[in-house]
């Protein structure tokens, strides 16, 4: 069999990309969007949930799978969804079991077609105002505070880390227990709502609003700060 070239090969990886691009906007248009409005409907999701046992539970993990790998699909919904249908604790360990599979997921799938995957759903100039994560010897520590903020990036940041030099492993420990104090907050308040406590839903949801602005200004605040050194590092080397 006659080995491809490598403008057959660019070609080849261009076409999957876009495909998988064309497949995810369907997948979002078809499944994302009336799923977003199902969960976003708790009562009835309930109900759903009830009904179905342990199929239930399955298929919400397999929503959050969804929401991770097509990554314009908000997450929160899903996460106060999973508070109210399942209760805190038994909805923060679907949530994570969830977004831990898609993590494999998504890493294998830049791994596999590289940045052309990331640009599926970011544009170049946001891929590259992560940089820094490529050379930064602190890769793993600057991933988990980054991780442990509310209010940061994750999507992006997610299919950027399969751009680095981090092992799957690595990745999978970080995310997951980073993620655990976004995803509480959520099905914390999730489960207030469900369980009439509407004052404390409120106060829950207004603390997470406030501690995601100040996670987004601090996440800033780190992106700067890592652009800053690693230009002096490239003007020492020249």
């Amino acid at each position: 069999m006659r080995e491809l070239t490598e403008r057959q090969r660019k070609i080849m990886a261009i076409a999957s990309v876009a495909i998988f691009l064309l497949f995810s906007l369907v997948i979002f248009w078809f499944i994302g969007k009336p799923l977003i409005k199902f969960v976003s409907e708790p009562e009835h999701f309930r109900e759903w949930v009830d009904g179905k046992g342990i199929l239930g539970r399955l298929a919400f993990i397999g929503m959050v799978v969804l929401q991770v790998f097509i990554a314009i699909i908000p997450g929160e919904p899903l996460e106060i969804g999973a508070g109210y249908a399942f209760g805190a604790l038994e909805g923060t360990l679907l949530c994570l079991l969830g977004t831990t599979l898609g993590s494999v997921l998504v890493f294998s799938f830049v791994r596999r077609f590289g940045v052309r995957a990331v640009e599926v759903f970011f544009p170049r100039e946001k891929i590259n105002s992560l940089r820094f994560l490529q050379n930064s010897k602190k890769l793993n520590f600057l991933v988990f505070i980054i991780f442990l903020i509310p209010g940061t990036p994750k999507d992006i940041l997610s299919y950027c880390i399969g751009l680095t030099t981090m092992k799957m492993g690595t990745w999978l420990l970080i995310s997951s227990i980073a993620r655990i104090p976004s995803i509480i907050t959520s099905t914390i308040g999730g489960n207030a709502l469900g369980m009439g406590e509407h004052l404390f839903a409120i106060i829950v949801f207004a603390v997470t609003i406030v501690l995601s602005v100040g996670g987004l200004l601090l996440y800033n605040k780190i992106c700067r700060s890592e652009r800053k050194r690693m230009g002096r590092i490239h003007k020492q080397t020249i």
